[in-house]
């Protein structure tokens, strides 16, 4: 089947997945305590208002009726209306992911340039001070909550040096760049740090092959022997890693978004959650989850891009 013909199978493996994904998200959003109808009428509350409120959003309905509705309109691509905005799901999801897309990519984008030198280094380096120390920093990182990082960045870069702005996405690419280098920082410290100690441990592995032996009995010059040999080896379980975290980088995300403000589907999922506000929850959920789906697929294949052995 060549090098990638373990795609069509890995697609047809998605759709039990899909299935089960709309399963658990529909029942739990529906476990969160707190009564929409209650949320939206406030002051106005009455039982004959709430009784034709619930009636017209279809929460009258036993659940098992109200999933197999919402997967119908799934399939047509309706996500359902917001109770709160009052407008469909999917035009308000999408009228706020950009600032979200941008973040992840930056995100993913300075770990990858983080994690790849220092993890490198430090399993050049190994057991020296410098391991110690890009070890033990990045391990501080992890421990630390997202939140308090950004909240410890804003105060050091915006508040104190003004280098950063505190909060906002921007109007140009330029302005995006540099409003969101403090977010994505905050996130890719933490996510740098499991990329850095697996890179590390591959890296240190694949030098103690036989082929690198090899590569410097023939007399490469060391930078050949890193990049051709032990580089692209050692990066295709950092790959894996990298692929199998990528729901911890959307986590994050939403916590962050909150931190700076930048009005991207992760505030919207908070502020749905506290709202009520079903149909925007589970539309952002399936959003990430579906995200998440794609990524696993693309580590994948970049693995067998990496790897020409992989005949799955």
């Amino acid at each position: 089947m060549g090098r990638f013909g373990f795609v069509i199978p890995r697609l047809i493996q998605l759709v039990p997945v899909a299935i089960g994904i709309t399963i658990i998200t529909f029942f739990l959003i529906h476990l969160i305590p707190g009564d929409p109808v209650v949320a939206l009428l406030g002051n106005h509350y009455s039982d004959a208002s709430a009784h034709a409120l619930r009636a017209a959003l279809g929460l009258d309905k036993p659940l098992w009726n109200q999933y197999l509705i919402f997967l119908g309109n799934l399939l047509h691509g309706d996500l359902g209306n917001s109770i709160y905005y009052e407008e469909p799901v999917r035009d308000l999801i999408f009228s706020r992911i950009e600032p979200t897309v941008w973040l992840v990519v930056y995100a993913a984008a300075l770990s990858a340039i983080i994690s790849v030198p220092l993890g490198m280094l430090a399993a050049l380096k190994r057991d020296s001070v410098i391991d110690q120390a890009i070890r033990g920093f990045f391990l501080v990182a992890l421990a630390m909550p997202a939140f308090w990082v950004g909240i410890i960045l804003v105060l050091i870069f915006s508040i104190h040096f003004s280098i950063f702005p505190v909060s906002g996405f921007g109007d140009t690419i330029p302005s995006h760049i540099e409003d969101l280098f403090l977010p994505a920082l905050t996130i890719a410290l933490s996510f740098g740090a499991v990329l850095i100690r697996s890179l590390r441990n591959s890296t240190l592995s694949v030098l103690r092959a036989d082929y690198v032996d090899t590569a410097r009995a023939k007399g490469l010059p060391n930078r050949v022997i890193l990049g051709r040999h032990v580089l692209r080896n050692a990066l295709l379980s950092t790959v894996t890693i990298f692929g199998v975290n990528i729901a911890f980088l959307m986590g994050a995300t939403v916590i962050v978004e909150n931190v700076f403000a930048l009005g991207g589907i992760g505030q919207l999922l908070v502020s749905a959650i506290q709202q009520r506000d079903y149909a925007v929850v589970q539309g952002i959920t399936l959003l990430i989850a579906f995200f998440v789906i794609v990524i696993n697929l693309l580590t994948d294949v970049a693995y067998g891009l990496l790897d020409p052995r992989v005949q799955q």
